[in-house]
């Protein structure tokens, strides 16, 4: 193995010589620097060593390597040979595989770029035949529209002489357009040639003398090239005698008029003046719907006016007639208690009305077993979902009879604060079923119920419940309603009664029978072909589902995608939920369901009407609502300056107890504030601040906190937010579930609120004896106390004559010379007065104490 083996040693380049290094000094000083190399010692293995190891491993390192073991270097093994030369085959190998694989790439991505190249000029071939052609078409179409118009002038003008036949005829046509062509190209041709001439060379030209002659080459080769092919030029625009012509989709224009003229097909309709009615305001949508006209064109007439609007932004009357005036329409002004007029209000035709179910409401006093009737009918178990198994909203039940009859039961709650729940439910039924427990008789909720139905003028029929007690009496209940001038049919009257029990089923179908003869008396109807009416029984905010409104149908029939307005509210059915939870597509009469899409909580009570449009429906809760807000607002503004003084000097003396109530349905609010406002008395009162429907939210804690009040949750909860924020501000959350404990809480608080009473209590009488004047202490009174103890902390009064002279408080109490806290009966002691001197001889004194009495309500 030679020093380097065929290779360049290495070395420092750019010195004079090898074997040198140039050095470089400052100043521009170099020095060169001979550089002695060793030389590396290499060891030659002797000739016979090849042949030391194995025979196979010889002969394969010897078969391989050729010459090259004579060149191994020393110290390397037969195997380490061998792995050296594999490993270098393989190498050699493993290049070689990577350049054929590096060629067939190459081969493939240069078949895919010839492959796409052909592609591409292959689509742009495609694209200049298609191009071609609809020049040929667009040619052809033009010179067959300048022969038609050409022809038809000459036969509109008069013959005066025969025309020398100047035009070729039309087996010549087709030659026309390479003249056309020739003349385009030389137009262009002197327009380029003018436009070099009149603006000179430029500069580039003049630099380059030889580009000049080019373009007056490219010029003149220009008619061989048809770059210019399909354009249209001045030349071709300004020939013909006509100067301009119509162009090709006039031309279309004109024969699609003559063909629609030919069918007699009438060509622009005739503008319509409509009569607008036109309310105080309303929305640009609605006005450009109530025209017929595009509501763009309505807004640029606004725009025009100076007024930038929206397509959903409300303008007044005036301006509205403005623009219908401009459109050509007239004006119908209307007020705002029109818009109601849309709801449907026409009478029924006999022919049209169809039994209906009838509405049965349960009413009576509490515990005295509504609801378990109404359980036991149902064959359900309402009662136990109840909390604290009293009914406290109202509900809504259909029940189909053996006999195949329906009937509707609406169950009201027997509580005194449901007050309003009873009388919606009176209002909306047909026939009363008041329900008076057997061992209880006529209760105050009893003789208000029949109050209501009076009031209502609905038949009534009493069950005397609870009939399985040992200690019931119904002749007891039946001699007690007579006190309410309710006449059972057993003291021959007209109420039918029915002896019923809850528990045990009895008297049931007597009842179902009573409720079925007393409907069919009344012969109940509706048609259920019209727009739907009914009233809400109950409205809540549901967390999932929104507003959710419990309404019962009183007359059409309610479908699901119907748009309605319910009080101040409005909404478009979203979907129909019956009384056992099962979705339905629509409501007949005398159907209770569960209404949801509404916009926002309906009061309870409200009557629910369908109408046509949103727009209407919007418009008639807007009325509403406003309506209300002015009535709010006119009930609790003081007419004069006087009585506005006169009210904050009354509000000064009555403490108040203000509170927050958040309510499951809205029933139930009302009922809670109801039950509220009557807490109180000259001294102190509550004052619902804000009363809703729904979760208490972070808004009430925030309203709360502002008015330093509690929040009072009834069958509701605070989400996260609300309780956080109820934690950082220190306001208190209060639930309840039952309305007894609310109240009894709430007056419990308005309690606090009264001043104590002051109560004296007399503990004894002493006698002046004798008057001593003491040094340093003033006047003391010798006394005998002659009644009761005489304390020092107690109150005294100074009696002269049965007078009361002077009221205060001891100084000193001395029995002898020492200072004692109290002096018995029958025993003298000296008594000095604080800040008081006149005392006498036979003068009295009065000791009393003073006690705090705490007040309820």
């Amino acid at each position: 193995m030679s020093d380097n083996d065929g290779k360049k040693t290495l070395g420092l380049g750019g010195g004079s010589r090898p074997g040198q290094v140039k050095q470089s000094f400052s100043h521009g000083r170099t020095k060169n620097v001979v550089v002695e190399t060793k030389r590396k010692r290499v060891m030659v293995p002797k000739p016979g060593t090849t042949q030391s190891g194995s025979g196979d491993k010889g002969k394969v390192g010897g078969s391989k390597s050729g010459g090259a073991s004579s060149k191994r270097p020393a110290g390397i093994s037969d195997a380490e040979m061998e792995r050296r030369l594999k490993a270098l085959a393989a190498a050699r190998a493993r290049e070689a595989d990577e350049t054929a694989a590096r060629e067939a790439d190459e081969k493939a991505r240069e078949e895919e770029r010839e492959r796409r190249r052909a592609e591409i000029e292959e689509k742009a071939r495609q694209e200049r035949e298609r191009e071609e052609a609809l020049k040929a078409k667009a040619e052809e179409e033009a010179r067959a529209a300048r022969e038609a118009e050409e022809l038809a002038k000459r036969k509109a003008e008069p013959k005066k002489e025969t025309p020398a036949p100047k035009a070729k005829p039309a087996a010549d046509a087709p030659p026309a357009p390479p003249q056309d062509q020739a003349a385009i190209e030389a137009a262009a041709s002197r327009a380029e040639t003018k436009g070099v001439s009149a603006a000179g060379p430029r500069k580039g030209d003049r630099d380059r003398p030889d580009r000049g002659n080019d373009r007056d080459v490219r010029s003149k080769a220009g008619r061989d090239d048809n770059r210019r092919s399909g354009k249209l030029s001045l030349s071709q625009a300004l020939e013909g005698e006509g100067g301009r012509q119509r162009s090709l989709a006039a031309m279309k224009r004109k024969q699609e008029r003559a063909r629609q003229k030919a069918m007699g097909q009438q060509q622009r309709a005739e503008k319509v003046a409509r009569e607008v009615q036109l309310p105080e305001t309303i929305v640009v949508q609605e006005l450009a719907n109530r025209m017929a006209e595009r509501a763009a064109d309505v807004i640029k007439s606004l725009m025009n006016m100076g007024m930038m609007v929206s397509i959903n932004q409300s303008i007044d009357a005036d301006t509205a007639e403005l623009v219908i005036e401009e459109f050509g329409h007239k004006t119908v002004r209307v007020s705002d208690s029109d818009v109601e007029q849309v709801i449907d209000t026409v009478e029924d035709k006999p022919e049209d009305r169809q039994p209906r179910p009838p509405v049965i409401t349960i009413m009576g006093h509490v515990d005295h077993g509504k609801t378990s009737l109404l359980d036991a009918i149902r064959k359900a178990n309402v009662v136990s979902a109840e909390a604290g198994g009293i009914t406290q909203h109202i509900g809504a039940y259909q029940v189909k009879t053996d006999s195949g009859s329906v009937l509707t039961f609406l169950d009201t709650p027997g509580h005194a604060a449901f007050t309003s729940m009873r009388a919606r439910g009176a209002n909306v039924t047909d026939i009363v079923v008041l329900v008076v427990a057997a061992d209880d008789a006529v209760m105050p909720q009893t003789i208000e119920a029949i109050n209501h139905a009076k009031a209502a003028k609905v038949p009534m029929i009493v069950a005397i419940n609870k009939i399985d007690k040992p200690e019931a009496d119904p002749d007891k209940v039946r001699t007690s309603l007579l006190h309410q001038e309710v006449i059972v049919e057993k003291l021959s009257g007209d109420v039918q009664d029915v002896e019923v029990s809850a528990a045990t089923g009895q008297g049931l179908d007597e009842l179902l029978e009573a409720i079925a003869l007393q409907a069919e008396i009344l012969e109940l109807k509706a048609n259920p072909a019209r727009a739907a009416q009914g009233a809400v029984i109950e409205a809540q905010l549901d967390v999932g589902r929104g507003p959710v409104a419990t309404v019962l149908i009183q007359n059409g029939t309610l479908r699901r995608g119907d748009i309605f307005v319910v009080g101040e509210q409005w909404g478009k059915v979203r979907a129909l939920i019956n009384d056992q939870g099962e979705r339905v597509e629509e409501a007949g009469p005398s159907v209770p369901v569960e209404v949801l899409g509404l916009n926002g909580t309906p009061e309870a009570g409200d009557v629910l009407n369908v109408v046509e449009t949103e727009a209407q429906a919007r418009e008639i809760a807007d009325y509403r609502s406003q309506q209300a807000k002015d009535k709010r607002a006119a009930a609790g503004a003081a007419t004069t300056l006087e009585q506005l003084m006169a009210k904050a000097k009354a509000d000064e003396s009555v403490a108040e107890l203000p509170v927050v109530v958040k309510a499951d349905v809205q029933g139930s609010a009302e009922a809670i504030v109801q039950a509220l406002e009557k807490i109180g008395n000259d001294e102190v009162r509550v004052r619902v601040i804000h009363y809703g429907v729904g979760a208490i939210t972070e808004s009430d804690i925030t309203l709360a906190e502002a008015s330093q009040t509690p929040v009072i949750g009834f069958n509701v909860r605070a989400n996260a937010p609300a309780r956080n924020a109820a934690n950082q501000k220190g306001v208190e959350i209060r639930y309840y579930s039952i309305i007894y404990d609310l109240v009894d809480d709430i007056k419990a608080a308005a309690s606090g609120l009264l001043s104590a009473e002051v109560r004296e209590n007399f503990i004894g009488y002493a006698e002046i004896k004798e008057v001593f004047k003491v040094t340093g202490v003033g006047k003391v009174a010798g006394c005998l106390v002659t009644e009761g103890v005489a304390r020092r902390s107690a109150g005294v009064r100074l009696l002269r004559d049965s007078v009361v002279i002077h009221e205060g408080t001891l100084k000193t109490l001395k029995r002898f010379k020492d200072e004692v806290k109290e002096v018995q009966s029958g025993q003298e002691c000296g008594m000095a007065f604080e800040n008081y001197d006149d005392i006498r001889a036979g003068d009295v004194i009065e000791i009393f104490e003073r006690e705090e009495v705490e007040r309820n309500l």
